[in-house]
This record gives structure tokens, C-alpha cells and sequence, in this order.
């Protein structure tokens, strides 16, 4: 059994294309060697990350854990509070770096009174944390229906006769009469055209009412 303490730090991005490096520089700032940070690339939405799950493993009565934010921690609350709870039960301390009073280390010899500022504390941020996680769904929402409004499309570019590059026009026109008499197979004319095989009938039929 082990009888000494560690930290461990813990880095969380939403996408792959985020960068963590600034996490990590606050995480190796606080002394924490980098093969005790875990990094995981995934939604905050709940704790089922990989890097975390090992971490929650790994770590033993009387080791600290370090986050930068509590958002990067995780995004909804009754997840975030769940989670803050098996950690106190696992008798495994607690630094949030951007909000000093989130450090369970400073209530060990306060009962009840550290356990009371770090619920309210805590029920506020973690709240705080879901609301910025809805507002990014209704400021999408709202986008989408803007968009929507103004007669925009959303998502890929519909392609039609209309829309097909000079190149794929005079390919068209040129190699149209070879499908027609069987000259020219519709799976190679739609690879000369660069088209899937839904967008290639739907032009077919265009071109040919044109």
C-alpha cells in the first residue's frame, strides 16, 4: 500500500482542434510533474472520458487534484457535484487554481463549516458552469433560426445545373450523349463530374428538362 501523497493534474478540451497548452502551463506551474497530468479531449457534458476514468483510478486517500477551471472539470452540474462528492468520500483533496476558496485543503480542521463553503460555493459554480453550457446551445438555436429567416442555407452547399463549375459543365456536355447511348458507364461519368450518385441524377434530370 502506498504510503505517501501525489498530485495530479487534470486538463480538459471540448475538440480535438483545441489547444490545451495553457492549462498545462497552470497545472506544471503548480509544481505537477507531467506524467501525473491527464489530459482528456472530450465533452464536458459528463465524466465518461477515458484520461479521467484512469485518473480516478490511480489516485488514493491523502493525493490532491489540481484543475484550472471548473468548467474544464466538467459542464453539468449535478455531474460536477456527483463527482466532487466521490472525491471528498475518497478522501482525495480538491484545487480549483482560478477560484482559491475551491481548495478543500484549507477546511480539514474546520467540520462542517469547510463542508458548508465548499456546497454553497460549489452549487454556484457548477450552476454557473451549466448556464454558459445552455447559453452556447440557445445562442446556436437562435443562429440557426436567424439564418433560417433570412432564407440562408444550412450545412453543405446544395448542388444543382446551376452550381457546377465551368470544368464540370463542359464535361457534361460533352460526355452526356456517350451515357445516353451506353457509351459511357453513370459510374464513371458521375467520377468525371465529381459527383454522388443522388446529386448526379438530380442534374441528370435538370440538364435534360434544361
Amino acid at each position: 500500500m502506498r504510503t505517501f501523497t501525489r498530485e495530479y493534474g487534470y486538463a480538459r478540451v471540448s475538440t480535438k482542434d483545441q489547444n490545451e497548452d495553457r492549462q498545462l502551463t497552470v497545472l506544471r506551474d503548480q509544481g505537477i510533474q507531467d506524467e501525473y497530468i491527464f489530459v482528456d479531449k472530450a465533452s464536458g457534458k459528463n465524466f465518461d472520458r477515458p484520461e479521467y476514468q484512469l485518473l480516478k483510478r490511480v489516485m488514493r486517500e491523502g493525493d490532491t487534484l489540481f484543475v484550472k477551471s471548473i468548467n474544464r472539470f466538467g459542464r453539468n452540474k449535478q455531474e460536477i457535484l456527483r463527482e466532487w462528492q466521490w472525491l471528498i468520500d475518497a478522501k482525495i483533496h480538491v484545487v480549483v487554481i482560478d477560484i482559491p476558496i475551491l481548495d478543500t485543503r484549507k477546511y480539514q480542521e474546520l467540520e462542517g463549516i469547510g463542508q458548508l463553503i465548499m456546497d454553497l460555493v460549489l452549487q454556484i459554480l457548477s450552476w454557473l458552469a451549466e448556464e454558459e453550457r445552455n447559453g452556447i446551445k440557445q445562442a446556436q438555436a437562435e443562429g440557426i433560426a436567424e439564418a433560417k429567416k433570412k432564407g440562408k442555407h444550412l450545412g453543405r452547399p446544395q448542388i444543382n445545373l446551376n452550381t457546377l463549375t465551368p470544368a464540370q459543365r463542359n464535361t457534361l456536355d460533352t460526355d452526356y450523349p456517350l451515357w445516353k447511348n451506353n457509351e459511357l458507364s453513370a459510374v464513371e461519368f458521375m467520377k468525371r463530374l465529381d459527383l454522388k450518385k443522388n446529386t448526379f441524377y438530380k442534374v441528370m434530370k435538370e440538364f435534360e428538362t434544361h
